[in-house]
């Protein structure tokens, strides 16, 4: 055997997680990336190598969605996870219409709807059961206790094993988790977006739900190498549209890399390993799903799991962060009308029903 045939044995699981009733590894890997939302693109022999040597390194848990690609990005995930399917937990997502092109046409999460999509990430996935399947967003057509019916009759039906939410607030987590236990919410978080700490947070601790932080680096802004002179494809990548990557957004947001680059100097570490290691430091039932289409960058992102912020780091990270004023919001305003009443910072389900409408029975008792 050559030294190039030569490959590094695989390393025990991840230290874990929980969310809720369901152990995941205490980092996952997104997989978004690889073929959506940003620039660079992907071929599937090369996504499924990254996908590998996650699992190689001790990742368990993969996230994926219906509408990244879409489809794509389910059935490169199956393609690679296949042979262990036993020993990882996937999550994929329901909620939108596609249309005869495959293109979404809009939120569509009809209990019909979601019992015909089941069926297609299930052939895509490669896979007789989801591990975890998320509302992608809340529909403000249907009522959250029908969608929360729907994927309880998948869990009896064994096609499902955990429910989740993405991008949800308060009242509709709470209306949700009446129906059917939601597992986990999947929402934004990071060290430069703190919108769930406001409502999401607290009505998951109180209920028992994990909370997985997705876009946990900040969309790629955290690790300090997108400059105000980064170019973007404005016909790939999503980050054009976001008012938080303008040039003058990301220059007048640079000192947010410098305080994580300070303590990253400290602790030996990379900037974007300090962001991670201070999600992780919030709650034991957070997750972070760090997506990357480089195996480096992954290798990187579970390093984060062996730096320890003591209390004087965190009392820095904190307390410089409430100095700065984010410029920007964290998405354009099309895809921050999709997300619910609460899960925004600036508004709040407090009072109300969220975005999904009440059921019948619940307006005309």
């Amino acid at each position: 055997m050559t030294s190039k045939e030569i490959q590094p044995a695989p390393q025990p699981p991840l230290p874990t997680r929980r969310l809720g009733p369901l152990e995941v590894s205490a980092v996952g890997s997104g997989c978004m990336n690889f073929h959506f939302a940003y620039s660079e693109r992907l071929s599937r022999r090369d996504a499924i190598k990254v996908i590998h040597s996650a699992y190689d390194r001790g990742v368990r848990f993969f996230d994926t969605a219906q509408v990244y690609g879409p489809f794509l990005s389910e059935e490169t995930v199956g393609e690679a996870l296949k042979p262990f399917r036993d020993d990882v937990v996937i999550a994929t997502k329901f909620g939108f219409h596609f249309g005869k092109d495959g293109k979404p046409t809009g939120l569509d999460s009809s209990p019909e709807q979601i019992k015909r999509s089941t069926e297609d990430s299930l052939r895509r996935l490669q896979t007789d059961y989801i591990d975890l399947y998320y509302q992608h967003r809340v529909d403000p057509a249907v009522p959250i206790e029908d969608v929360a019916g729907a994927v309880q009759d998948l869990i009896r039906e064994g096609k499902v094993r955990h429910f989740g939410l993405s991008e949800a607030g308060g009242a509709t987590i709470r209306r949700a988790h009446a129906v059917q236990a939601v597992t986990a919410v999947q929402n934004e978080y990071s060290f430069w977006t703190r919108d769930p700490e406001h409502e999401v947070i607290p009505t998951c601790e109180e209920l028992g739900i994990g909370l997985v932080a997705w876009s946990p680096q900040g969309m790629g802004y955290l690790s300090g190498k997108i400059t105000p002179d980064t170019r973007f494809d404005p016909q790939l990548d999503l980050r054009t549209q976001f008012p938080r990557f303008t040039p003058q957004a990301r220059r007048a947001n640079w000192p947010v890399v410098e305080l994580l680059q300070r303590v990253a100097r400290r602790k030996e570490a990379l900037p974007v390993q300090i962001a991670l290691a201070w999600v992780l430091s919030r709650k034991p039932w957070i997750v972070p799903i760090p997506g990357t289409i480089r195996t480096e960058h992954m290798l990187q992102s579970v390093g984060a799991l062996d730096i320890q912020l003591d209390a004087a780091d965190l009392r820095e990270l904190d307390e410089g962060f409430a100095a700065i004023q984010i410029d920007g919001q964290r998405a354009d305003e099309e895809h921050l009308r999709q997300h619910d009443d609460g899960a925004n910072v600036g508004t709040t389900s407090a009072g109300g029903h969220g975005k999904s409408p009440l059921p019948p029975a619940a307006i005309h008792p």
